[in-house]
């Protein structure tokens, strides 16, 4: 990820929690936040299957297009629970360097 993709995820991230309590007539982001956790968490899963469907079956830029779409309704259900991006970019930062195997290993205990 280049620097300049991290300013768009952060700033995307803004955004979305500056909807937050917005008005869900005239905001979809809003109108998502009024549904719940219950229903932002649903639409992060349709996104990651319309992704995956995408990248069997569709040309790049609709994998590009769709990703787009689960990386903005991520950012939506991060808002949600309180997760900043900052937050999982520590995570990500702390598995640098980790064999991915390793890594998974050590979540099962």
């Amino acid at each position: 990820m280049t620097k300049e993709s991290g300013v768009i995820l952060d700033l995307l991230f803004e955004t979305v929690s500056a909807r937050k309590g917005g008005d869900p007539e005239t905001s979809y982001t809003a109108k998502l936040f009024t549904k719940g956790r219950k229903k932002i968490a649903q639409k992060v899963g349709e996104e990651a299957v319309e992704t995956v469907i995408a990248a069997l079956a569709e040309a790049p830029e609709n994998v590009v297009g769709e990703s787009a779409d689960l990386l903005y309704h991520l950012s939506v259900l991060w808002a949600e629970v309180g997760v900043t991006p900052d937050q999982v970019w520590a995570e990500l930062a702390k598995r640098q360097g980790i064999s991915g195997i390793d890594e998974k290993n050590s979540r099962k205990k």
